[in-house]
């Protein structure tokens, strides 16, 4: 049992990191884990108000690989127990963010750091890759350290059971607002928002459909197909014998590189037009995808002897591609991941270092 990555993927699941708090501690504590490296700190503030810290860490000659993960978790929502216990029983780890990702964040860490001192490892680690990408898009617009190693690729470590995804999708995030005027019900003298968000529902379930049902706008190449079009309605909190002030739609809606997201751009934004809304509109970077004869690829392939394929949600890499090539490729399975029973298999981890070792040396 390699009880140093079991010691160290506890300690970081114990360090409380939802993507809405300052993720500054447990950079700290992964900075202490990193003696002989250089480090480069970015810190930025998010859109709350809220420090955060991307870390950049390279030790060795430039021209090596990189590998990725992200220090923020989802929030703590439906645990019955401890979030941040760290519990080891069985061979399992339990707690908020142990598959996704901390432990994979620890197996990058002691993969990089049991490297040989002549051989270049770098470490991109990444805040609010939950909500924003804010700390990865950090890392690809102001990391001087990581541009300064030419890195022939990165390795995002997300949870794919050490299968090699060679693309994913990404989303536009919409949102449409209707305003009203607040009264009490019975009164006669409010204007409810609903009222007025309603024309723009009925064209968004007719761009659901479409996207269901039109093959132009479907890609064989993903598990399923059709893009996700997601929608959640927010009435603020208002209760129901009061008129609706403001009512608000999002939707995400994630593409891959083999669809053209004009077509419902120019539908979500005809549809706010016309109902008289306001609409707001933020995207990550391109889809990221390398064909299945890219070198990158093919190197994944060839160390963990499984195909490469894609998937439906998004990671990192639609922001660190501006860096090098990415392949997304971590331990364990998403099945626990973001749910009120998250654990991972120390076996799993153990696994991911040895496969991230052996990739970082790979000629």
């Amino acid at each position: 049992m390699d009880t140093e990555l079991l010691e160290l993927t506890q300690a970081l699941v114990r360090i409380d990191s939802r993507s809405n708090l300052s993720n500054i501690p447990l950079a700290e504590r992964i900075e202490a884990e990193l003696a002989g490296f250089e480090i480069e700190r970015i810190d930025y503030t998010d859109a709350a108000g809220v420090t955060k810290r991307a870390l950049v860490a390279h030790r060795g000659p430039a021209g090596g690989f990189g590998l990725s993960g992200h220090m923020d978790t989802v929030p703590a929502t439906g645990w019955e127990g401890d979030p941040w216990s760290g519990r080891f029983e069985n061979g399992i780890i339990h707690g908020l963010g142990s598959q996704d990702m901390k432990g994979a964040v620890a197996a990058c860490i002691l993969a990089a750091r049991r490297a040989p001192k002549n051989i270049g490892a770098t470490l991109l680690l990444t805040a609010d890759e939950e909500t924003t990408k804010a700390g990865a898009q950090a890392i690809a617009a102001r990391s001087e350290l990581a541009r300064a190693q030419s890195l022939r690729g990165i390795f995002v470590a997300e949870p794919t059971s050490l299968i090699p995804v060679r693309g994913h999708r990404v989303h536009i995030q919409f949102k449409a607002e209707a305003t009203g005027v607040q009264a009490h019900s019975s009164t006669g003298q409010g204007s409810n928002a609903n009222w007025a968000m309603i024309p723009f529902l009925a064209e968004m379930k007719a761009v659901f459909e479409r996207l269901r049902q039109d093959p132009t706008l479907q890609d064989t190449n993903y598990d399923p197909p059709f893009s996700d079009f997601n929608l959640v309605l927010d009435n603020h909190g208002t209760a129901n014998n009061v008129t609706v002030a403001l009512a608000t739609a999002h939707i995400k809606f994630r593409y891959s590189r083999g669809v053209d997201p004009q077509p419902i751009l120019d539908a979500v934004r005809g549809a706010a037009h016309r109902a008289g809304l306001n609409l707001t509109e933020a995207r990550e970077g391109a889809p990221p995808e390398l064909a299945l004869d890219h070198p990158l690829v093919a190197l994944a392939v060839r160390h963990t002897n499984q195909p490469a394929t894609t998937a439906p949600y998004g990671t990192d890499a639609s922001e660190l591609q501006g860096l090098a090539p990415c392949v997304v490729l971590g331990p364990g399975s998403i099945a626990t991941a973001h749910t009120p029973h998250e654990c991972v298999a120390l076996a799993d981890l153990e696994a991911a270092c040895e496969l991230f070792g052996r990739i970082i040396a790979a000629e």
